[in-house]
């Protein structure tokens, strides 16, 4: 059987990020699990990225068709704002860190952890719901699915602002932390666009559906920007190219910049963090 549009971009899908799910494995390697960094949520989007597109490959190959495996590979595609932006999370983090890796903050930045976790919850229940046979639970899940998304969009507008509170204290962030402040800066816009997009995908139809039939209920101005009846030009654009974007940014920061040296230097640590300093 040959693969369509949507099928073809998910093969694109797999051979673009089996790379950097290697690549994301040393990065978690070299810094670590348990600092928190953000990288491992590197690690958890290009793993929801590979397994997506192999689903979904496979459902298009598959006879007869398997319902399960589409929306298991779609379910998967509409999760993977999360992981990007609790990745952005955790490198804001860490750049709030003392020179002798102390963390700060860490209960409002746990708390817009779980944010993001909860909006996550919210979508994959929503599209559970949407995908079974009862009516009030296709109501219930595309209202659960909106909220999460919702979720998603006040996060990211709480990144930006803690982004440009950073900007405001550069003086007092470490070395190499200030590189990476920059290319988390660059990744921003590239997330925005990413985020408009499940904003319109998901408001696009008021139900979860893998057929065309959906469309009857498609608000017009939003039906091009369906997840699975939308114009696959948008998909490639607003999606596919603006994540693998940030994958790139994040990946080159990790591999280039030498954060752990910002630990490793008392004079360092002095010159950046002047005795004068506003305490937090």
């Amino acid at each position: 059987m040959s693969l369509d549009s949507h099928g073809v971009l998910a093969a694109v899908t797999i051979a673009m990020y089996v790379p950097f799910l290697l690549l994301s494995i040393k990065i978690v390697s070299k810094y670590g699990i348990a600092r928190g960094d953000g990288w491992v949520f590197l690690l958890i989007f290009c793993i929801i990225r590979v397994l997506g597109g192999i689903l979904l490959v496979a459902a298009e190959e598959v006879t007869p068709v398997n319902t399960s495996l589409y929306i298991g590979g779609y379910a998967l595609e509409a999760s993977g704002l999360s992981p990007l932006l609790l990745c952005t999370l955790g490198l804001l983090h860490s750049i709030l860190r003392t020179p002798d890796g102390f963390p700060r903050h860490q209960r409002p930045f746990r708390l817009l952890q779980i944010l993001g976790t909860v909006a996550l919850i919210l979508v994959i229940i929503g599209i559970t719901d949407e995908t079974s046979s009862s009516s009030s639970s296709n109501s219930q899940g595309n209202t659960m699915r909106r909220v999460g998304v919702i979720l998603f969009t006040v996060l990211y507008v709480m990144l930006v602002g803690i982004c440009l509170y950073l900007w405001t204290q550069i003086r007092f962030v470490m070395r190499y932390r200030k590189q990476l402040l920059k290319a988390i800066s660059i990744a921003l816009p590239f997330l925005a666009i990413r985020t408009l997009y499940s904003i319109l995908s998901t408001f696009s139809s008021s139900s979860f559906s893998l057929t065309s039939t959906s469309t009857t209920s498609d608000t017009s101005d939003l039906a091009k920007f369906n997840l699975f009846t939308g114009e696959w030009q948008i998909y490639l654009v607003m999606e596919m190219l603006m994540e693998y974007a940030i994958v790139i940014i994040y990946s080159v920061a990790a591999l280039v910049l030498p954060l752990n040296e910002d630990y490793k230097s008392s004079d360092l640590a002095q010159d950046e963090y002047p005795s004068d300093r506003p305490q937090y």
